[in-house]
């Protein structure tokens, strides 16, 4: 009996306290987060908005989640009235500032159908768009990417109904620079299965871009696809190198003899030894934007036993009224230029009337002339962008081969 009066208690205890288990817990009310960044919790969720939206109209808006930032822009050098190529200001589009922290910003007119490259400017640092889905890296840093789609458009858009290529990183030793380097290669539709040869297209980048631009970007790849199936164009390789070379003192990046050794030394016989190429002079091309273009016209325009097809975009000799650079390239190839004028079978030269190097066009195609070097020339509107690239190699690639 003592036995059973003293369990009682702890009994009765126990049952009290198990009950108190079983109950349902009085949780406080679920306070709001205090901003956007909050509301994502530790672990990245998706975000609740979209942050490059385009609307009914064709404008795009712009959001970006930075609580704590003081001051943002978007930037980017491919959206006609953000920020000129080659000008300090303005930053960007200024971007407003909600209460949960998200910046916005929306474009004054349409935006055109075309691929863009954009940044956000926050605090003075550029910051790539962590909601973005597709990213295009440069020479340092990398870019997000977006596409308005529409008919403007559709020769650079990726099209579910056309056969596509491939898109490999080619890892190669130079043993001109003593490093590592990497291209970009496009091999077309079939290439994996059919066994045969093809000509090939080296194409070369501009001065703040790297051998992934060519397709992160400039959509080569997508242009080449739907202008093979449309019959536009040859099938071919394209070799698109990294057009950079290790610094050291001096370096003039538009006057690179280090890229040309390995371009003609170490990537040629690279590519020609893993890819079945069709290894001789009337399958090569040669093609290049910006400073990709000056390394076509040092390396390209001179070496007929290389290359008989060249492309020049938005480049040119005579930078800044610089006659004596002219003349001095002129002297320094003669021979090669008098050869050039004979077997090339093609020297195509395009650039916009609102491009900053625009003044180089006169000089150098009066150069090509007294070289006796018979040329296309497409002159359009626009200055120095992606938006002319594209389009130029849109034009170019149905002349090769």
């Amino acid at each position: 009996m003592k036995t059973s009066i003293g369990l009682a208690p702890r009994v009765a205890g126990a049952l009290l306290a198990l009950a108190a288990l079983s109950a349902p817990a009085q949780q406080p009310p679920a306070a709001s987060p205090a901003n956007c960044a909050a509301a994502r919790g530790i672990i990245s969720a998706p975000a609740s908005f979209r942050s490059v939206e385009p609307d009914a109209a064709g404008r795009v808006t712009f959001r970006l989640c930075a609580p704590d930032a003081v001051e943002v822009y978007v930037a980017s050098t491919d959206l006609p009235g953000i920020i000129p190529f080659g000008r300090n200001e303005p930053p960007g589009l200024k971007m407003a500032k909600a209460a949960d922290g998200v910046w916005s910003a929306t474009t004054a007119a349409a935006v055109a159908a075309d691929n863009y490259r954009y940044n956000f400017l926050v605090d003075g640092a550029p910051v790539p768009d962590p909601e973005a889905a597709t990213f295009s890296r440069e020479r340092t840093g990398t870019r997000s990417t977006f596409e308005v789609t529409g008919e403007a458009g559709r020769f650079q858009t990726y099209d579910p109904k056309v056969a596509h290529g491939v898109v490999a990183v080619f890892e190669y030793w130079s043993a001109s620079l003593g490093v590592k380097r990497r291209a970009h290669i496009y091999t077309p539709p079939g290439y994996m299965h059919d066994g045969k040869r093809y000509p090939v297209l080296y194409l070369v980048h501009g001065a703040g871009d790297s051998d992934d631009s060519w397709t992160s970007t400039g959509h080569a790849q997508y242009i080449l696809d739907n202008l093979l199936a449309a019959g536009k164009a040859r099938p071919m390789i394209i070799v698109m190198p990294f057009g950079h070379t290790p610094d050291r003192p001096g370096q003039n990046i538009l006057d690179d003899d280090a890229f040309g050794q390995d371009l003609l030394k170490d990537l040629i016989p690279a590519v020609d030894a893993t890819f079945r190429t069709i290894a001789k002079p009337q399958s090569r091309a040669m093609a290049g934007l910006s400073m990709g273009g000056a390394h076509t016209i040092r390396n390209g325009l001179t070496h007929p036993e290389v290359f008989r097809y060249v492309g020049i975009f938005s480049m040119g000799l005579g930078l800044g009224g610089n006659q004596s650079e002219v003349a001095g390239y002129e002297k320094q190839n003669a021979a090669a230029l008098a050869r050039s004028a004979k077997e090339l079978k093609l020297v195509y030269y395009a650039i916009g009337r609102d491009d900053f190097l625009y003044g180089t066009a006169a000089p150098t195609r009066a150069m090509l002339d007294r070289q006796g070097i018979r040329h296309v020339y497409n002159e359009s509107g626009g200055g120095h962008t992606w938006i002319n690239w594209r389009r130029y190699l849109g034009d170019f690639l149905p002349r090769l081969f």
